[in-house]
C-alpha cells in the first residue's frame, strides 16, 4: 500500500515500511525503512536541526539550520554541500558538474510497469503498487524520475531511476544509480560474496564504522569475483534473529554497491551501474534508465532475508514456461569428453543416461566448426560433419528415440580469431583497431554493441536452436571482457560500450527465449561469472560454478542461497577424483549436495561400475519423488562451517527433506542432532533416513576385530569380502511433532568413534552426508 500524506510518503508491505518526505527545499529526505509501523503525521521520523556544525555547507541562506551533508536523502548529488557518495553525476556543456534536484510532484499507481531499455521485474497478480516521483535540477533542468515499486506479500520494495535531458545542450551522464538509502547510524555489517572461478560465492562480513566499503565488478559481468546481492545487518545478526537489508540489480554487467559512513556517522547505501569507466552522452529530450534495484527488510536476520528474496524472485523475476514447471534431470557430455566427442560416442552415453533414468542429454562443446580445442571455431555455428555425420539433427532424432530430450551448448558472445567468422569480420571483435589485444581463454568478444552483430547471431542461433527438436540449451560465456572498445562506435562514446554490450547481450537472449518459449535455457558463464537476476529474466536457472566438486559446492550453493532460490541453482554429479580438486567425495554425498538445487550428472557413466551405476539409478528414482520438494521448496540454512545442515520444505509443509555433510571428522565427537525450520509445528511428521550399507575395505584392518580369519587389506580375500559382505549402516526412523524438530532438533544415533561399531552406530567419515524426509502423518 501507499500512503501519500502532506508531503510524507509511505510505502507499506506486509512487514515492512519504507517512507520519506518532501523537505522544505525540496530535497527528499529519507525517514525510515524497517519494520511495518503507522506514519502518523510523521513530525516524529522528522530529524530535528536548529544550528548547521561549522565546516560545513548550508544549502541556501534562507535554510541555515541544517547542511545536506547531514541529512538522510533519497538521491544526492555533487555541489550543494553533500560529499558522500553521489545518486547522479553528470558533466553539463559548460563543464559544470553541480546538480539540484527537487521535487516536482508524484503519482501513484496499480500494477508494475516494465522499464524500456533493461529487463526488470513483473507483477502478473496485479498486487503490486508503484510511485513514480519527479525532481528538477534547478540549474540546468534536467529531469529525474524516481519509480517504487511495491510487492506486498514478499516484503520486497524495488527502485530505479531514469535520466531525462530536458535542456537545451548535451550532456555526459557519468553516474546513475538505482538505489540509494540513507540511514542514521552507523556500524553496520556488510556481507558480500566473494571469489572467482571455481570457487564463487563465498561470504565476507565487514563491519562499517567510518569510511567506504565497496562490492564493485569491472569484468563486463555481474562478476564471480563480487555478485551483486549483498545485505547490511546490525551487528550480532544471525540466521534467526537481527536487523538485516537485502540488496541486489536486476543488471549482468559491471555493477556497484558502496556502504559509506560520514563524519555524522550516517549509512549510505548505494546500488546501480559501475560508474567507473561509465559515461552516457545525451541530446536534449534523450534519456538513461537505471536498472532496477531489489530491495527487502526482515528482523528474523538472514533466513528473513532469504525467506523474502527467494519468493521473489521465482514469481517475480523468473518468467516463461518453465517458471514453475519441474526441470528434468540431465547428462551433461562435457567432463565425460570434453572435445573429444563423436556421434557414436554420444549415443552410447546417452543410452547408458537412459538406462539409470536421465531424462535429458546435452552436447556440450566441440559440435561445430573445426572445434578441437578452445583456440579456433567459436563464430562458425554449423555442425563438424566429421564428428556428426548427420549433423546436430540426426543426433538428436537418435537421442530422441531412445526415449530422452536433447540440448546443446552455445557461446554465441564470443569469436575465435581461427575462425571464419573472425576472417570475414574482424571489425566484429571488442578490440581496439592497431594496438595488442589481451586475450582470455584464446577467444575474444563479439561487439554486441553493434546492433549489426546481434542481429547476425539472432540469427545465426535461431538457425541452430530450430535445426531440431532441441529442448535445453547451456548458453555460456567464458571470458571477461579486457580492451573495451567497440569499432561501431565513434571515440566520443567508448564509454557507453559496457552497457551498450550488455544491452545487446539481453536483445539476444529476449529474441531466443520469445522464438523457442518451449526450450530450457540455462545461463552459464564460466560458471558462475553471471549469476544474477538479469540474466534470470531470461533463464530460469543458472550454472552455479564449474566447480562439481561436492565439498567445494557446499560453500558455493550455500552461499547463493543467500539471495536466489534453489529452483535457479544448477548442481551436477560429477566423477572422481574429481576434475577440478582431484578430492574423492563419496558419491551419495556428491548426489546429496546436488539434489538441493536442479540435479544433473557429468560423468562417464559409460566407466562407472555396475555398483556406482544402481546406485545412480537409485539416486534419480528419489530425486524424481522428491524433485518438486527439492526445487520449489523453501529453502533453510541451519547449519554451516565443518558440518552443513540444510533443509527444504514443501509449501504445504506436509513433506521437508534435511541434510548434514561434514568436512572433517572429529575424533571422539559422537553427538549430532539434526534440526530443520519451516516445519508447522503443530504437524506430526515421519522422519526417517535412507538405508546404508558399507564396504567393509572402509574400515581397513579393523575388519580383523571382528573376522574368524586374519585379512589382510587390499588381498584377494579382502577384496572378495567386499563385494559380497556389506555392514549395515544406522537407522533413523522415528515420529516428530515439527516443533521438536524445529526448537529441540533429533538425536542422532552416535558416530562411531574407535570403540565398536554395530548397526547403532552412525559411520560418519570425511565428507559423509545424511538425508533425512519428513512426511506428514
Amino acid at each position: 500500500m501507499i500512503e501519500i500524506r502532506d508531503g510524507f510518503y509511505a510505502l507499506h508491505t506486509l512487514h515492512t515500511t519504507y517512507a520519506f518526505r518532501v523537505m522544505e527545499t525540496g530535497q527528499l529526505e529519507h525517514l525510515y525503512y524497517g519494520r511495518k509501523i503507522s506514519l502518523g503525521d510523521g513530525s516524529s521520523l522528522v530529524e530535528k536541526h536548529a544550528f548547521a556544525p561549522g565546516n560545513t555547507i548550508a544549502y541556501d541562506q534562507e535554510h541555515l539550520n541544517f547542511t545536506l551533508e547531514d541529512m538522510c536523502l533519497e538521491v544526492s548529488g555533487y555541489g550543494k554541500g553533500d560529499i558522500r557518495e553521489p545518486f547522479v553525476e553528470v558533466i553539463c556543456d559548460n563543464g559544470s558538474s553541480t546538480t539540484d534536484f527537487v521535487f516536482v510532484d508524484a503519482a501513484e499507481k496499480k500494477g508494475k510497469a516494465a522499464l524500456e531499455t533493461l529487463p526488470s521485474t513483473y507483477d502478473v497478480s496485479k498486487e503490486a503498487e508503484q510511485l513514480v516521483v519527479h525532481l528538477r535540477d534547478k540549474n540546468e533542468g534536467f529531469l529525474l524520475e524516481l519509480v517504487y515499486s511495491v510487492f506486498p506479500k514478499e516484503d520486497v520494495i524495488t527502485r530505479s531511476a531514469k535520466f531525462i535531458n530536458k535542456s537545451d545542450k548535451p550532456v555526459r551522464l557519468t553516474r546513475l544509480m538505482s538505489m540509494q538509502l540513507d540511514l542514521n547510524q552507523s556500524g553496520y555489517v556488510v556481507t558480500s560474496f566473494h571469489g572467482g572461478w571455481t570457487k564463487e560465492m563465498n561470504r565476507y562480513d565487514t563491519t562499517v564504522n567510518i569510511g567506504k566499503f565497496v562490492n564493485a565488478s569491472y569484468t563486463g559481468s555481474s562478476s564471480n569475483r563480487c555478485n551483486p546481492f549483498i545485505m547490511v545487518s546490525e551487528p550480532d545478526t544471525s540466521e534467526t534473529m537481527g536487523d538485516c537489508y537485502g540488496f541486489n540489480l536486476v543488471y549482468s554487467g559491471n555493477h556497484y554497491e558502496a556502504v559509506e559512513v560520514n563524519s555524522f556517522e550516517k549509512t549510505r547505501i548505494v546500488t546501480g551501474i559501475n560508474p567507473t569507466n561509465f559515461a552516457f552522452l545525451l541530446a536534449p529530450g534523450e534519456s538513461f534508465e537505471s536498472p532496477e534495484a531489489v530491495m527487502t527488510f526482515s528482523h528474523e536476520g538472514f533466513s528473513g532475508v532469504s525467506a523474502h528474496m527467494h519468493p521473489f524472485v521465482r514469481e517475480h523475476v523468473v518468467r516463461g514456461s518453465w517458471q514453475h514447471k519441474e526441470r528434468p534431470v540431465l547428462l551433461n557430455s562435457w567432463e565425460a569428453s570434453y572435445f573429444d566427442i563423436s556421434e557414436s560416442s554420444l549415443l552410447r552415453l546417452a543410452k547408458m543416461g537412459k538406462d539409470v533414468g536421465v531424462e535429458l542429454f546435452v552436447m556440450d562443446d566441440g559440435w561445430f566448426g573445426e572445434r578441437n580445442n578452445d583456440t579456433r571455431a567459436l563464430g562458425d555455428w554449423t555442425p563438424n560433419t566429421k564428428k556428426l555425420p548427420n549433423g546436430v539433427a540426426g543426433l538428436c532424432k537418435k537421442v530422441n528415440d531412445l526415449g530422452l530430450a536433447f540440448g546443446i551448448w552455445i557461446e554465441p558472445e564470443m569469436v575465435n580469431t581461427d575462425s571464419d567468422l573472425y576472417r570475414a569480420h574482424p571489425e566484429w571483435s571488442m578490440e581496439i583497431p592497431g594496438k595488442d589485444h589481451s586475450e582470455g581463454r584464446n577467444q575474444r568478444v563479439l561487439d554486441f554493441a553493434n546492433p549489426a552483430v546481434v542481429d547476425h547471431m539472432i540469427e545465426q542461433m535461431k538457425q541452430v536452436i530450430g535445426s531440431a527438436n532441441i529442448a535445453y540449451v547451456k548458453w555460456d560465456m567464458n571470458r571477461i571482457i579486457s580492451d573495451y572498445y567497440s569499432q561501431y562506435l565513434p571515440k566520443d562514446r567508448q564509454q557507453e560500450v559496457a552497457h551498450r554490450y550488455i544491452q545487446g547481450v539481453y536483445r539476444l537472449a529476449k529474441e531466443l527465449t520469445q522464438a523457442f518459449p518451449e526450450v530450457l535455457f540455462e545461463g552459464c558463464a564460466a560458471g558462475g561469472n553471471r549469476f544474477d537476476l538479469g540474466m534470470l529474466c531470461y533463464f530460469p536457472q543458472i550454472w552455479a560454478s564449474d566447480n562439481t566438486d561436492a565439498v567445494c559446492r557446499l560453500n558455493i550453493q550455500n552461499g547463493y542461497s543467500y539471495g536466489y532460490p534453489m529452483s535457479c541453482v544448477s548442481a551436477h554429479v560429477s566423477a572422481c577424483p574429481n576434475h577440478q580438486t582431484l578430492r574423492v567425495t563419496p558419491l551419495e554425498s556428491r548426489f546429496a549436495v546436488a539434489s538441493f538445487g536442479v540435479l544433473g550428472y557429468e560423468c562417464n557413466l559409460c566407466d562407472m561400475s555396475k555398483e556406482d551405476l544402481e546406485s545412480i539409478k537409485a539416486q534419480i528414482a528419489l530425486y524424481k519423488e522428491y524433485r518438486k520438494v527439492w526445487q520449489f521448496g523453501d529453502f533453510y540454512r541451519v547449519e554451516s562451517g565443518n558440518h552443513y545442515q540444510w533443509n527444504v520444505v514443501s509449501q504445504d509443509k506436509k513433506t521437508a527433506i534435511g541434510m548434514i555433510m561434514q568436512r572433517e571428522v572429529q575424533p571422539n565427537t559422537m553427538f549430532k542432532k539434526y534440526q530443520a525450520r519451516g516445519l508447522d509445528p503443530a504437524k506430526t511428521y515421519h522422519f526417517v533416513g535412507l538405508p546404508r550399507k558399507y564396504n567393509i575395505k572402509e574400515f581397513g584392518d579393523l575388519v580383523n576385530t571382528a573376522a574368524p580369519i586374519h585379512v589382510k587389506p587390499d588381498s584377494l580375500v579382502h577384496n572378495v569380502l567386499a563385494k559380497f559382505v556389506k555392514m549395515d549402516g544406522e537407522t533413523e526412523d522415528y515420529l516428530c511433532s515439527g516443533d521438536s524438530i524445529m526448537y529441540d532438533g533429533v538425536k542422532l544415533k552416535q558416530s562411531f568413534v574407535g570403540t565398536g561399531y554395530s548397526d547403532e552406530v552412525r559411520h560418519f567419515p570425511d565428507y559423509a552426508s545424511r538425508l533425512y524426509f519428513m512426511t506428514e502423518e
